[in-house]
């Protein structure tokens, strides 16, 4: 019977559990450290993770460790995973990233994207703190009105289009920046180049794919030609921005403000981040930790297909069961 190793908590999640102990014999580490798995890895044909909660980068110290024949994770993005490693050890990757009909159910992390937006530009948390210390004072907490502001967004996938659909229904003026994809609304601009979307927008969301073309893409130059009391939305990946960079606009424009689901290295580096670290000294960053899909709903769909994918492949069959 093939032997899988669970580096991510699902015993909470319905059905999960059922179908990988019905495709083998499963052991469970909830967040194990990386040694844990090197020294375990050898007797194991397939490894279950999800990056939102595991320290465990599965590359080629972890590989060449064992004699994986898969490794199958319950999310879209595989930056948790080296790839090129896997396949060179003729090891298949089974992911979300393709599973168009299963994913299109999930807008866990694109209302994760607006309620950052909304809490930024309202101040919320800044106000439920001043609360609970005995301030009762609103002139502390003046915000924005998202009917009155220039949304921009980039990357018009899957979740780009639900955020910008989220913000139109409020009545935001809504910009898009995708050279790939063509935006199907009237009531949405698109625009031809990222740098119109930085000069125009008071709101900036990101919703690409880390990759090459993307990484770092937000920069000091970017920083420059934005208005100096933005509000950067982040629920894509860390590497995307430059996070010094961000540090260094964010302390020179005391009006600018982010909302941020995830860290640059945050699987390995996050306590390094000098995002972090500046959120603990002011009031400009709000932080949550890659919680974009942690949705009851969400788990159950994303890591239930994950689970029947890694089952249908350790027994051989073609589609998920």
């Amino acid at each position: 019977m093939p032997r899988i190793l669970v580096i991510t908590p699902v015993l909470h999640i319905a059905g999960v559990p059922e179908v990988l102990e019905s495709a083998g014999e499963v052991t469970y580490l909830d967040d194990p450290e990386p040694s844990e798995v090197i020294g375990q890895i050898s007797s194991y044909d397939a490894i279950f993770t999800n990056p939102n909660k595991s320290r465990v980068y599965i590359g080629e110290e972890i590989l060449s460790a064992g004699n994986l024949k898969a490794i199958c994770t319950a999310s879209t993005g595989t930056n948790h995973i080296d790839k090129k490693a896997a396949a060179a050890r003729n090891i298949t990757v089974l992911s979300l990233t393709e599973q168009r009909e299963v994913i299109n159910r999930i807008s866990s992390t694109a209302e994760l994207a607006f309620a950052l937006t909304m809490a930024q530009l309202r101040k919320v948390l800044w106000s439920h703190a001043g609360a609970l210390e005995g301030e009762w004072d609103y002139t502390h907490y003046i915000g924005r009105q998202l009917n009155s502001l220039t949304v921009g967004v980039i990357g018009y996938g899957r979740l780009g289009s639900l955020y910008a659909g989220y913000c139109r229904a409020f009545g935001a003026q809504v910009l898009v920046y995708d050279p790939y994809k063509k935006v199907d609304r009237a009531d949405i601009s698109q625009l031809a180049t990222i740098e119109e979307l930085f000069e125009r927008s008071d709101v900036i969301s990101i919703h690409v794919h880390v990759s090459p073309e993307t990484t770092n893409m937000i920069h000091a130059a970017s920083f420059a030609r934005m208005k100096k009391d933005v509000l950067l939305i982040n629920t894509a990946r860390g590497e995307i921005i430059n996070e010094s960079d961000l540090v260094g606009f964010l302390k020179n424009n005391p009006e600018a403000r982010a909302g941020v689901d995830v860290l640059a290295d945050e699987i390995k580096n996050r306590l390094n981040s000098p995002l972090l670290d500046y959120a603990k000294s002011g009031r400009q960053v709000v932080i949550t930790q890659h919680i974009g899909g942690m949705t009851r709903e969400a788990q159950e769909i994303a890591y239930g297909h994950a689970a029947r994918m890694l089952h249908s492949f350790l027994r051989g069959s073609a589609n998920p069961v």
